[in-house]
Parts: C-alpha cells; structure tokens; sequence
C-alpha cells in the first residue's frame, strides 16, 4: 500500500513503541508484584497499577532523558561540526538548512509560516527543537511527579518521611535518575557521530556513502 510504503519509517517505529511500552507495562506490574510479596504486602491488579507511580516514574525517567538527548542534539549541530561525521554540517559551506529563499523564490507548497513570514516564520524556524524541549521539560515534571508518588508510597510502608514533588525533585534520588539517563543518551549520540566517520552502512542515510572518504563530512 502506497500509505505504508511513504509512512513507513513512523509506523514501525510506533508499533515497536507500542510494544515496547505494552512490555514495560507487564514487566513493570510483575515486578512490583514481587516486591510487595517480598515485603509481605498486598499485591495489585494491572488496573491498580496504573495508578502507581512506579510505573509513571520509569515512564516520564526515560522520556526526559531522550528528549533531551534530541533536543540537545538539534541545536549543538547547529553550531558545532564534526569532520567526517555525516551527522555534521560541512565546515566550510553554506548550507542549505542555515538559510530561507527569498519570498520571490519559495515554492508555492512551502510551509504556511514560511509564506506568512514575520514572527511566525522566526518562531518556525525554531519550532522542532522547541517542541523537544517542550517535550523535555514535560517529561522532566511529570518524573518529578510520578517520583514523589513511588518515593511516598515506599515510605508509608516503612514509616518513612513524606515529601513533596518539589522537595522530592530537590533529592539525591531524583537527580540520581535523571543523570543516570542522561549519561547514557549523551555517550550514545557522541558514540555514533564517531563511529559514523569511520563506519558504513549501506543503505541509510544515517550513513555516508560506503566509498565516501573518512573525511567527508555531512551526507549526499
């Protein structure tokens, strides 16, 4: 089908998201299950779960970590190259992404902001990395959130010391999670812009050309 074929990069990425959170979803239940059996308290139903925050914490733990990683991303390359690295601007040229056609010369199909100009153009212009950190910053809340729900709960059980979500966002343990994320995603993306100076993969436009030189920087 003509749907599938243009679309399907996000549908498969999609339906693998939904699995993977349908897996999340099962395992996590399982596993809090099991901790409550070990510390001799009642066990819940996959409905009940829902509302826990030890799932939503896992959740919006995550997200944060991988909007952040791409928002970041998107606005360091910007400003910062990589020799050899395709996911670089080249180091000496203009590039088509640093600039927008006159008027005169946009295609009559252009984005409507583009056609109006002005502040809605300028705003535009930034509008994918400000939905990331949009994104971020949500998800960064709603760990807050859902963090201080699971921390409280663990601490009614051993008669513990309630916080809030802003005190709880102050704590060791939440910038704990939140770093151990981070780190990961920030070697992630650092690994693959090396390794993509080097390396090939035939076929992806994540990749240069297999007899491009190691030099070459950004792709076709």
């Amino acid at each position: 089908m003509k749907v599938i074929r243009e679309n399907g990069l996000s549908i498969t990425l999609f339906a693998l998201f939904a699995v993977s959170l349908l897996g999340q979803f099962v395992a996590g239940w399982y596993h809090y299950n099991d901790e409550q059996k070990l510390h001799k308290q009642e066990t819940v139903t996959a409905v009940e779960y829902l509302g826990e925050g030890h799932f939503w914490e896992a959740l919006f733990e995550n997200w944060e970590s991988e909007f952040l990683q791409m928002a970041a991303y998107i606005l360091l390359t910007v400003y910062l190259f990589q020799k050899g690295s395709v996911d670089s601007k080249r180091i000496d040229a203009k590039e088509r992404v640093d600039r927008v056609l006159p008027k005169r010369m946009q295609p009559k199909d252009a984005p409507w902001p583009v056609l109006k100009g002005g502040f809605v153009l300028k705003l535009y212009e930034n509008s994918l990395s400000l939905a990331l950190i949009f994104l971020f910053a949500g998800s960064f809340v709603l760990h807050g959130v859902a963090g201080a729900a699971a921390y409280n709960d663990e601490q009614a059980e051993h008669g513990g010391e309630q916080l809030s979500t802003l005190e709880f966002m102050e704590s060791s343990t939440f910038w704990f999670e939140s770093f151990q994320n981070w780190q990961s995603e920030f070697l992630s993306i650092g690994v693959l812009v090396v390794l993509s100076i080097f390396l090939r993969q035939k076929g992806s436009p994540e990749s240069k050309p297999v007899d491009a030189p190691h030099s070459e920087t950004g792709g076709e």
